[in-house]
């Protein structure tokens, strides 16, 4: 019993080490599945690293880790370090990486945990990997309120001298959408993390011949949950046939310099986050 608890207090000793160099982590959530999270999280850290912070990207969605196909790393391996810790995967010259799928045998090896074991490298990739010195941390996690949020949520809160993580709701504009999103909201306030906004993502269509702008999942339902609900609007990003290509060939779009709509939106929400934390 003994040679436990010294155990459990090394790990808390170390997980402290570890959080304290982070300064801030966004946790990016969503109600539902598919309204584009990690493309949402991997194109928030790129953007945050573009601005000359330093970032890490924790891949928190453990049944389905994207993070390293849209960041174009999927062959990747974990090694560790000297230290005896994890060393995290280098993305875009800076980003630092890390995701479960570098665990699996393959892409098509399911994860098949229950919770505890789910908590448990969790737990490890916060307090194992050499995260070194991180003006950001961005978590990409599954969508709900289960384990995973959890899991951060606590492990950071519960840790002396930490700030609380901060968290993106991450929407689109259809009720059954955003009827999801606002139960990651009120998660997130029950507990206490700060929530820095909602993100209206596959906001409207522009026709690439006509101009012509098609509201293919309605528009605005965002802004209107943000206001009802009584936390920040962050922005809306509309339907971009090149950001689908350019995530499958893990190219997030905020790796490109151009103007286009959906560029200059990313540009705007990565603004009001920064004026927030």
């Amino acid at each position: 019993m003994e040679n436990q608890d010294k155990r459990r207090e090394e790990a808390q000793k170390q997980l402290k080490e570890r959080l304290s160099k982070i300064k801030n982590t966004i946790m990016v959530m969503s109600g539902k599945g598919g309204v584009g999270k990690s493309t949402i999280s991997a194109n928030l850290a790129l953007s945050l690293a573009k601005e000359g912070f330093s970032v890490g990207v924790l891949d928190a969605d453990i049944h389905g880790p994207d993070i390293p196909k849209v960041l174009g790393i999927e062959e990747e391996r974990l090694l560790g370090d000297e230290t005896g810790g994890i060393q995290p995967i280098t993305a875009f010259g800076s980003l630092k990486v890390v995701s479960v799928g570098y665990l699996l045998d393959s892409k098509d090896t399911p994860v098949i945990w229950r919770g505890p074991m789910k908590h448990g490298v969790i737990s490890q990739f916060l307090k194992d990997v050499n995260w070194g010195e991180l003006d950001f941390l961005i978590v990409d996690l599954p969508p709900g309120t289960g384990d995973e949020p959890l899991s951060i949520a606590q492990l950071i809160k519960n840790t002396e001298g930490v700030s609380a993580p901060h968290s993106v709701i991450v929407t689109t504009p259809q009720d059954v959408a955003l009827l999801d999103s606002r139960k990651s909201v009120e998660f997130a306030k029950a507990l206490d993390l700060q929530i820095l906004g909602i993100i209206e993502n596959m906001s409207g269509f522009k026709c690439p011949y006509c101009g012509k702008a098609i509201d293919l999942f309605k528009v605005g339902g965002g802004k209107k949950a943000a206001d009802e609900l009584n936390v920040p609007f962050l922005g809306a990003i509309p339907i971009d046939a090149q950001i689908v290509k350019d995530t499958d060939a893990g190219k997030p779009f905020a790796s490109r310099n151009d103007n286009s709509e959906a560029n200059t939106s990313f540009r705007e929400i990565t603004a009001h986050i920064l004026k927030s934390v």
